[in-house]
């Protein structure tokens, strides 16, 4: 599946309560299953050395998946797509790359 595949297919989920701007809804939980996903990750290192056995794995793939649907709804809210999105990404890095500069702070550099 690619990733404009994903984003469409996942689009027909959704279903937003109406409040303020359609993008707001999908923005929070974003971030409220990213803030899952690392309590996850927090959990591994402190009872269990780092150490990630099938189970947490398993559970980080649910994790990961909830946060590229809310990802993938609010770019859509935001009319980009995921290919704009990834393309854009790949840029940007590959420009720093060669600028020596995929260390620092910033966006802009």
């Amino acid at each position: 599946m690619n990733f404009n595949d994903y984003q469409k297919k996942a689009s027909k989920t959704a279903v937003f309560p109406k409040v303020g701007e359609r993008y707001v809804y999908p923005t929070l939980g974003l971030v409220g299953e990213t803030g899952e996903f690392v309590e996850k990750i927090k959990k591994i290192f402190r009872d269990k050395n780092g150490k990630i056995s099938k189970r947490d794995k398993q559970e980080m793939v649910k994790e990961l998946g909830d946060i590229l649907w809310y990802l993938s709804q609010v770019a859509k809210e935001l009319d980009i797509t995921f290919e704009e999105i990834a393309q854009k990404n790949i840029k940007k890095l590959s420009s720093r790359k060669k600028r020596g500069k995929l260390h620092g702070d910033g966006d802009n550099r």
